[in-house]
């Protein structure tokens, strides 16, 4: 949370009526009471009411919160805004919030440093950053991801320059200490008891300066070449699902950790099973006999073996049932294999067949059609 512009004019308590002092539970409790006689849905059509009850929030956002409470408590001890730029004030100093770049609260504390600190940034340097994150892809089969696999990803991205191992100098030579600002990054313009610090024109905030850059890299200390990054996917992995592989990504500077490999994963679809959750699913035909009679029937699973499934007399077309435990096994579970039966209707008959079904026309006495 940075600061808002508003906080340097708006004196928060006061829109809550309550005082500076006033516990957490107390800023809540006036609030919810101002809230609820201000609430559009009570004051429907008042502009005012509406406006007040924006003002409301706007307030209790921060003070509700300790954390932006203190902030917006330190902004306000450092003196109200004018528009003549920084100048004594019965608070300290005041500041022109129009030349801070909508920077907010982080940017003045950079310039001025916390309140009796003296002199602002006195222990800033080159500070280490972290590598950024890199995004790829890769397409796996639909058995892979139930059962999970190690794979390799062959990528080209950026990574440690080869020839100078990250220094962007040339070899047989190194990097010197930044002779305009010693090796800090940034550079201070004293203004009495404050110190404004800005990135060091020389070096370009690195702290160093490199005479002969590296001619692999440009003196840029990364380049861009093929790595091989190996890994195992779970078991259970989905389509469309993210990979997170921690430090694989690009490298960090000024010894900041590594970024991180971002894998989006795309599994090909099955011919025959599919998936809901951590089951898997089948459709397996019947006989119209085996539907009506009941039967032992043979199911097909992921692996190539099969399970034997009772179906009861009676069995409807797209019934579902349940073999436990022939699901994708993650870390969490161990899914089930979820049957659909479907019952097949013969297109041709031999006459010893036709005999039958007819025979059983005759004596079927149910209208199915009659049914409500």
């Amino acid at each position: 949370m940075t600061a808002q512009r508003e906080w340097f004019d708006k004196d928060y308590y006061k829109v809550l009526g309550v005082s500076a002092t006033a516990t957490q539970k107390e800023i809540t409790k006036a609030y919810r009471a101002l809230a609820r006689d201000l609430h559009p849905d009570k004051n429907p059509g008042d502009d005012v009411a509406e406006e007040r009850f924006k003002e409301l929030s706007a307030a209790y956002d921060v003070l509700g919160n300790e954390e932006r409470r203190s902030e917006y408590d330190e902004v306000r001890r450092m003196g109200p805004v004018n528009m003549g730029g920084a100048r004594p004030g019965s608070g300290g100093f005041s500041f022109n919030v129009g030349d801070m770049d909508g920077g907010g609260l982080n940017d003045l504390f950079n310039m001025f440093g916390r309140r009796g600190s003296g002199r602002a940034n006195a222990g800033a340097g080159v500070q280490p950053r972290r590598g950024q994150d890199i995004e790829a892809e890769l397409t796996i089969d639909f058995a892979d991801a139930v059962t999970g696999l190690e794979t390799t990803l062959y990528l080209t991205t950026d990574a440690q320059c080869s020839a100078c191992h990250g220094s962007g100098a040339k070899a047989g030579t190194s990097p010197r200490v930044c002779t305009n600002c010693g090796g800090r990054g940034v550079v201070d313009d004293n203004q009495g008891m404050f110190s404004f610090s800005s990135p060091c024109y020389v070096c370009q905030g690195t702290g160093q300066t490199i005479d002969e850059p590296c001619p692999t890299c440009g003196g840029a200390g990364v380049e861009k070449r093929p790595r091989e990054v190996k890994t195992r996917l779970p078991a259970g992995v989905d389509d469309g699902q993210t990979i997170r592989l921690k430090g694989r990504g690009g490298p960090g500077r000024s010894g900041g950790p590594n970024g991180d490999l971002l894998v989006a994963v795309h599994v090909t679809p099955h011919e025959r099973f599919g998936r809901s959750g951590d089951n898997l699913t089948v459709s397996v035909p019947v006989t119209f006999a085996e539907a009506a009679l009941g039967a032992d029937i043979d199911v097909p699973t992921l692996d190539g073996s099969t399970v034997t499934l009772r179906i009861k007399p009676g069995t409807q077309p797209g019934s579902r049932h349940r073999v436990r435990g022939k699901g994708i096994a993650t870390k969490r579970r161990t899914g089930d294999l979820i049957v659909t039966v479907n019952v097949e209707v013969p297109t041709t008959l031999s006459e010893e067949q036709r005999q039958a079904i007819e025979d059983l026309a005759r004596a079927s006495t149910v209208d199915v059609r009659s049914r409500g």
